[in-house]
């Protein structure tokens, strides 16, 4: 972690000394008296730099991966992260709500641990509901997605009591964060998030058996095969490759990536595709890393739960998931792996949700409440219309040839529908009779295939016009490179 600080320092110095000589200030007046800002040259390398490093730091540094299985080999777990690149790469949607699904089931089953008294769990008939004044802490980080959902005019409620939420849940934060009680083993957001990542492993016997789900952990506690976990949300964080400095230090990144490029379009800079293409990456960043805050980051070893050895064996008190073979599998082949992980995400019921030693990236095992489910699909697709919204931004950015233009104006359109299409036909699909039926889902597998070729095509787009760039894509704010940066 010292290393990287270091690292971050040489190379705000290197490009502060770089920028330096290149000052322009033949023109710092207008005629009217209005101040105009010095500008620096940037090069096509710095261009590039920047934009790929803001670009890792999204499909990279902000995925929090889950628990690989502890018969893994290294270089399966580098094919799986790079999976999951090329996932984060062709559809950054898909990320956020796979994120956003992890927030709402760490918080679920917070609730549930909560009302049984983890970790002295009780029966479920002793249980206690929960208390509506900490369910009000918990919606408050999205409840903007649940105001939408309910309808415009809760809007003006909600921008009554929203600065107050955001300031009692930053503050709730930072004291559980920097909390020093190492002793207190009270059931966390973090815990919940450590567990769906299959953090908790039943040994059988010495041997890992499986990974825990969380109504596992409880049922097997309840009939006394095993002690609840006592692990702090402390030494969870101990665990956790990511710290408070090092996800600082990647929004530090984004933000002055979204700030330079503000300011290109202030002051009439030309901005280049690829700039474009970042930024609509570095928005679904921010949100990415706000909901994993509290998950660890690159965990490699389970947490060990042991049966007692007086106990019957676990198989009676575990339910095994459905088999997928039963399923016509081949369809799932030729479909791909985003169909699969899209279905693993909504839970879909011939797709395995819980595997033996890990669990799956696209978890879809927990059953979201309703209103969730609703806030949730309507998140993924304003995250979908976001994305693609930007990329419409660059429609009259100057491009090498017309062919060009044409190609980027009919991918980013085709991003910021489809999304929308597949979600029609998702509803019509049960309300009308079954022969249409294969109509619409030859529709929807045609618009995600259109999706995939769209943003490939985007991707592309945003190097080549690399190629002929306009002068005034050369300057940059002078001031914009004494911020700190990669």
């Amino acid at each position: 972690m010292h290393l990287l600080v270091l690292f971050c320092i040489f190379l705000y110095f290197v490009g502060v000394i770089q920028a330096a000589p290149t000052t322009n200030t033949t023109c710092t007046t207008t005629s009217d008296s209005f101040e105009v800002p010095t500008f620096t040259t940037r090069t096509i390398w710095s261009i590039i730099s920047s934009s790929v490093l803001t670009l890792f730091a999204c499909i990279y540094s902000a995925i929090h991966p889950n628990i690989p299985s502890p018969k893994d080999s290294p270089d399966g777990i580098v094919r799986r992260r790079l999976g999951i690149m090329i996932m984060a790469l062709i559809t950054p949607e898909l990320i956020v709500t796979w994120a956003m699904r992890q927030w709402f089931s760490a918080r679920q089953i917070t609730r549930q641990f909560e009302k049984l008294g983890y970790p002295n769990v009780r029966s479920e008939s002793e249980a206690k509901e929960s208390v509506k004044a900490s369910e009000q802490r918990e919606n408050s980080f999205l409840l903007p997605f649940a105001v939408l959902a309910k309808g415009v005019p809760s809007v003006l409620l909600f921008l009554r009591h929203f600065p107050g939420a955001l300031t009692s849940w930053a503050k709730r934060s930072t004291k559980a964060y920097f909390s020093e009680k190492s002793e207190d083993y009270t059931w966390t957001h973090t815990h919940s998030f450590f567990v769906l990542m299959g953090g908790f492993m039943l040994y059988v016997d010495g041997k890992p058996n499986h990974t825990l789900q969380p109504d596992e952990v409880l049922k097997l506690i309840r009939e006394g095969c095993i002690d609840a976990p006592t692990l702090t949300a402390n030494q969870i964080h101990d665990k956790s490759k990511g710290n408070a400095i090092s996800k600082g230090l990647i929004m530090l990144q984004v933000a002055w990536f979204i700030m330079q490029l503000l300011t290109r379009a202030i002051y009439r800079l030309e901005t280049t595709q690829l700039e474009a293409g970042t930024l609509a990456f570095a928005v679904l960043n921010f949100l990415i890393y706000a909901v994993w805050w509290n998950k660890p980051l690159n965990v490699q070893c389970p947490h060990p739960v042991y049966r007692k050895p007086t106990k019957p064996t676990p198989n009676n008190h575990i339910d095994e998931p459905r088999d997928p073979e039963s399923y016509q599998g081949v369809v799932w082949v030729i479909l791909g792996p985003v169909f699969v992980s899209i279905a693993e995400l909504i839970g879909f019921p011939y797709i395995r949700t819980s595997r033996k030693l890990r669990v799956p990236t696209f978890d879809g095992s927990i059953s979201l409440e309703g209103s969730d489910k609703r806030v949730l699909l309507l998140s993924g697709l304003l995250m979908a219309t976001i994305f693609g919204g930007i990329h419409c931004m660059a429609w009259f950015f100057a491009f090498p040839t017309y062919q060009e233009q044409v190609l980027w104006r009919m991918s980013a359109i085709a991003i910021t529908f489809t999304p929308w299409l597949c979600f029609l036909v998702g509803i019509i699909h049960d309300l009308i009779p079954h022969f249409v039926q294969v109509v619409c889902i030859l529709t929807a597998v045609v618009s995600v295939i259109l999706y995939i070729t769209a943003r490939g095509v985007l991707l592309v787009l945003m190097f080549t016009t690399l190629r002929n760039l306009p002068p005034d894509a050369y300057k940059a704010v002078s001031w914009t490179s004494s911020v700190p940066h990669l």
